[in-house]
């Protein structure tokens, strides 16, 4: 029996499907990506393994009571419309978009027939 296959055609195993990289190209690269590796908001507040001092958890707490966050104009389209933000970008609005605006519509038009709106 001789080493060769007779498996499949012989395109399938030319040159270019498969590199062998230098282990010290692969070294760079881990090195270079360690910097990059943080990603924003990566923190939970409630995190137990959080090395944060009860103190400063404290603070965060008492100053995201102070300060509501912003909504963005896109959240604030999403509660008026749910079809508005895809509108916006230029985009059909999805299947449960166009849903919830029609339930959106009927529950205020309820709300008109029962005079609380």
């Amino acid at each position: 029996m001789s080493g060769t296959s007779n498996v499949g055609q012989a395109s399938v195993y030319e040159d270019g499907d498969q590199k062998n990289v230098p282990k010290s190209e692969l070294e760079q690269e881990k090195k270079d990506a360690r910097f990059h590796e943080g990603k924003q908001n990566s923190h939970k507040a409630n995190d137990s393994k959080d090395e944060r001092s009860i103190a400063n958890k404290l603070a965060r707490e008492e100053k995201r009571e102070k300060e509501p966050e912003e909504e963005s104009e896109e959240t604030k389209a999403l509660k008026k419309d749910p079809t508005l933000p895809a509108k916006m970008h230029g985009n059909e609005p999805s299947k449960g978009a166009k849903i919830d605006a029609q339930i959106q519509a009927e529950e205020e038009e309820e709300l008109r027939r029962k005079g609380k709106a």
